[in-house]
C-alpha cells in the first residue's frame, strides 16, 4: 500500500535518504517491534521507533510510574505518576504518531509468556535492568529466531549490542554465566546519570532501525562500551561461542525452569528468603529477615536495634520508625561502643549495602545481626505502602 499524504509529509526526511526512501519507509511500516521495559532505556526506544514509523510496537512493562523514575524515563511525566507505564507509554506514542499500532502488555516477561510474546514480533529491544530478565529475553529470542537489541547502564557507563542474529553471538556468548548475586548494583543501588539511558536507548533505536531496513553495519559481533564521563566510545569484539548451547549448537530447546534461581535473585515477595549467597556460592553470608517477619517482631515488642546504613538524604525520603541512622562508612568507627549481645537488624535501599554491613558486624563479634531482605523498598511493597519508594 502506498504511503498516505500525511505519511509522505511526516517521513519526508527519511524519504530523501538514499538508503531509506519510500520503499524503506514502507518496510518500516510493515515491521513489528517489541520493547521490553518502558523505563530509562525503553523511553527513547519507544519514542524514536514510533516517530520513525515502525508500524506495530509492542510495549511491555508490569510496573507503574513513580516520581523517582522521572529523572531519566522521559516517556512519562508527573501527571501520570501511579498509573501503569504501559498506559502512559501508549498515550505518548499514539499522540506522537497515530499511524503506529500499539500493543500493550501490562505484565512482566515470564517463562510462561516469553516465547509466545516474543514470537509475534520481528525484533525485540531489551530495556530491562535485571539479569534474570536479560537471560530470559535472550533465550526466548534465540529459540524464536528473533534478533535482540540489548543495552545496560550503570552510573556513568553503558554498553549496547545486537544479539541472536542469524550468524552473530547471543547474550550468553558474552556472559555465559550471570555475575554473583549482589555483585553488580542496579540503578537504584548504584545510581545512573539521568541522560545516560537516553543515550544508550537512542543507540538501541538506531540499531533496531538499521536492522529492520537492512542497511549499514550492525553491532552484531561487537559490543559498544560508552564512558560518558570521558565521552569515550570503545568497541569490543564478541564472537559466537561455538559451544554455546543456545545460539551455536542449539542443544537448548526450551526455556529454563527458573531464571531468578539461575541468576541468584530472590523475587520481591518471597517470604522464604533467609540468606544472601556468598560470592563463590559456597556458603551463606548475612542472615536475613523478611519484611513481614520483621513487622511481626516489631509489633510484638521484641528487643531489636534497627540500624539504617543508607545516606542521610535517603533516610530523609523514607525510613523505618525508630531506626537509627548510621551511614555504612561510619559503622567501623562507631560499632565498638555497641552491645555485642543485642539483636540488630540492618537495612538499606534494596539489601545489598546492609548485607555487607551485617557480615562485617558478625565478623567483628556481633552474634545476632539480621539483614532486612530487599531493604526498605521491599518493606514498602509488602508491609507499608505509605513508606515512599525512590
Amino acid at each position: 500500500m502506498p504511503l498516505s499524504s500525511d505519511e509522505l509529509q511526516r517521513y519526508a526526511r527519511h524519504l530523501v535518504l538514499p538508503l531509506v526512501g519510500e520503499a524503506g519507509q514502507q518496510r518500516l511500516r510493515d515491521c513489528r517491534v517489541l520493547v521490553v521495559g518502558l523505563g530509562g532505556l525503553g523511553s527513547p526506544v519507544a519514542l524514536y521507533l514510533a516517530a520513525a514509523g515502525v508500524g506495530r510496537l509492542g510495549l511491555l512493562d508490569g510496573d507503574t510510574v513513580a516520581v523517582h523514575n522521572l529523572q531519566r524515563q522521559v516517556l512519562h511525566d508527573t501527571s501520570v505518576v501511579g498509573t501503569p507505564k504501559t498506559t502512559s507509554a501508549r498515550a505518548r506514542v499514539e499522540a506522537l504518531n497515530p499511524h503506529v499500532r500499539v500493543d500493550t502488555w501490562q505484565t512482566m516477561l515470564t517463562r510462561d509468556n516469553a516465547r509466545g510474546i516474543v514470537g509475534d514480533y520481528d525484533l525485540v529491544v531489551d530495556g530491562t535492568d535485571s539479569f534474570s530478565t536479560r537471560y530470559l529475553i535472550n533465550d526466548a529470542c534465540v529459540l524464536e529466531r528473533r534478533p535482540l537489541v540489548q543495552a545496560s547502564v550503570h552510573r556513568f557507563e553503558g554498553q549496547v549490542s545486537i544479539f541472536a542474529t542469524a550468524d552473530g553471538p547471543c547474550y550468553r556468548c558474552l556472559h555465559p554465566e550471570p555475575p554473583p548475586a549482589g555483585s553488580v548494583p542496579n540503578c537504584a543501588e548504584g545510581g545512573v546519570l539521568g541522560v545516560l539511558p537516553g543515550l544508550l536507548g537512542t543507540l538501541q533505536a538506531t540499531e533496531a532501525l538499521k536492522h529492520l531496513l537492512g542497511i549499514g553495519r550492525s553491532l552484531a559481533g561487537r559490543l559498544l562500551v560508552v564512558d560518558a564521563l570521558q565521552m569515550r566510545f570503545t568497541e569490543v569484539a564478541v564472537a559466537r561461542d561455538p559451544a554455546c548451547a543456545w545460539c551455536a549448537t542449539r542443544h537448548a530447546d526450551t526455556l529454563l525452569a527458573d531464571y531468578a534461581a539461575f541468576c541468584g535473585e530472590t523475587p520481591v515477595g518471597d517470604p522464604h528468603a533467609s540468606t544472601t549467597a556468598a560470592p563463590d556460592g559456597t556458603a551463606p553470608l548475612a542472615q536475613e529477615i523478611a519484611p513481614a517477619a520483621l513487622a511481626m517482631r516489631l509489633a510484638r515488642g521484641d528487643a531489636l536495634r534497627v540500624i539504617d546504613v543508607r545516606e542521610p538524604w535517603e533516610h530523609a525520603i523514607a525510613h523505618l520508625e525508630h531506626a537509627e541512622l548510621v551511614p555504612m562508612q561510619q559503622v567501623p568507627t562507631v560499632h565498638h561502643a555497641w552491645d555485642r549481645r543485642a539483636t540488630y537488624v540492618v537495612y538499606c535501599h534494596h539489601g545489598m549495602r546492609s548485607a555487607m554491613v551485617a557480615d562485617y558486624l558478625r565478623a567483628a563479634g556481633f552474634g545476632q545481626v539480621l539483614n532486612l531482605a530487599g531493604g526498605i523498598d521491599r518493606w514498602s511493597v509488602e508491609v507499608d505502602p505509605s513508606v515512599a519508594r525512590y
